[in-house]
């Protein structure tokens, strides 16, 4: 029996909760309020970003988007469940759990740096999933993002295309010279077909442990219809949130517009090293919608948005954690998955400053 089995609350648990529990979780969250009060973290001055973000766009527009958001982290982790139990044909996979343990990634990375929700996500996932691995569930992630690597792909590529004369800005009129052009594509294949060889020798070990993980593939209508449509429109409902929002603070709903934030919230996000990118993100929106709208309502659109949607996928993680673990279960099974991902994390840049130090001594012992 798993330890999230033996965690799980009886029947009834939440109907049965005391004035005890309630007020002892409110003494918490107020002796917390003060440490970080205490720390300089101005509790009250976040809560009131949040209710100033809450009402500066109508009711309707955040209604919409309040529907849009939750819809896009459950169609997401609905790809999840066909990769895991081809993974894992023999192990009981329960759907719920599966949306569960993605919503809580989602939440983590909103406010956690290095993405390390997401690999709280998926040690969840090995500790309610009989027989599963770490490269096994490592591999079901690079299948699950094989669609949004494409759509991130194709957002660039409209991006670079649709801004007028951009090519010849960015190479200095380099259309006038085909043969230059040819040169930079072939080198660039070139360099890609090395990387490729090299980075397959290297994964060539770690495929036999992992490619259970990645059995969908073997599926194409399967992968087609149950991964990478939901994923879809998972991501759909993103672009519709992102829309909704800017209407709310009312910029211009264009698709050029959807896709410049789209695409610049991506790029602040791998660059930044602040939880959910906050600061570049919003310097990202603004510099983007610059002929759209001014400066101070593309910020407040952006930090609004982001602000709003980090709250909501906190409570929603919260709800569908307790609905599919329970209250102690889902507590249990969160904070063991954290401190797993943490231990995880540091093994990694471990191993990367090891390397990187074994590299410069060779290099010194050539020299």
């Amino acid at each position: 029996m798993s330890a999230v089995a033996a965690a799980r609350p009886p029947d009834g648990f939440l109907r049965r909760i005391r004035w005890k529990r309630i007020l002892v979780i409110a003494v918490v969250v107020a002796a917390c309020a003060i440490v970080l009060a205490l720390l300089g973290w101005d509790v009250g001055a976040w809560f009131q970003d949040v209710w100033d973000a809450l009402t500066e766009i109508p009711v309707g527009y955040l209604i919409v988007a309040l529907a849009l958001q939750p819809a896009q982290t459950v169609l997401t982790g609905l790809g999840w469940i066909a990769i895991l139990r081809f993974a894992y044909p023999n192990a009981v996979i329960p759907a719920k759990s599966v949306v569960a343990a993605y919503s809580v990634a989602v939440a983590l990375n909103g406010w956690l740096p290095a993405n390390i929700g997401t690999i709280v996500m998926l040690f969840m996932f090995m500790a309610f999933i009989a027989g599963a691995t770490f490269p096994g569930v490592f591999a079901g992630f690079l299948v699950q993002k094989i669609f949004f690597t494409i759509a991130s792909g194709f957002v660039f590529v409209y991006l670079f295309f649709s801004v007028s004369g951009s090519f010849d800005r960015e190479f200095g009129g380099a259309t006038d010279r085909p043969v230059l052009v040819l040169s930079i594509l072939a080198g660039g294949v070139v360099l890609v077909v090395i990387l490729a060889r090299i980075f397959w020798q290297k994964m060539k070990e770690m495929w036999q442990k992992a490619k259970v993980g990645g059995r969908v593939l073997s599926y194409p209508r399967v992968y087609l219809g149950k991964v990478a449509l939901p994923s879809f429109l998972g991501w759909c409902a993103k672009l519709g949130v992102t829309a909704v929002f800017m209407a709310g603070y009312g910029i211009p709903v264009t698709f050029h517009n959807v896709m410049s934030v789209v695409g610049s919230n991506s790029l602040a996000n791998s660059v930044s090293f602040t939880p959910g990118g906050v600061g570049v993100t919003q310097a990202a929106n603004a510099a983007v919608l610059a002929d759209s709208t001014d400066a101070t309502t593309a910020t407040a659109y952006s930090l609004g948005q982001q602000l709003i949607t980090t709250t909501y996928n906190q409570i929603f993680a919260i709800v569908l954690l307790v609905w599919a673990f329970g209250w102690t279960g889902g507590k249990l099974l969160v904070q063991t998955s954290y401190s797993q991902a943490k231990d995880k994390v540091e093994e990694q840049k471990t191993a990367r400053a090891e390397k990187k130090a074994a590299k410069h001594a060779e290099a010194a012992d050539e020299g």
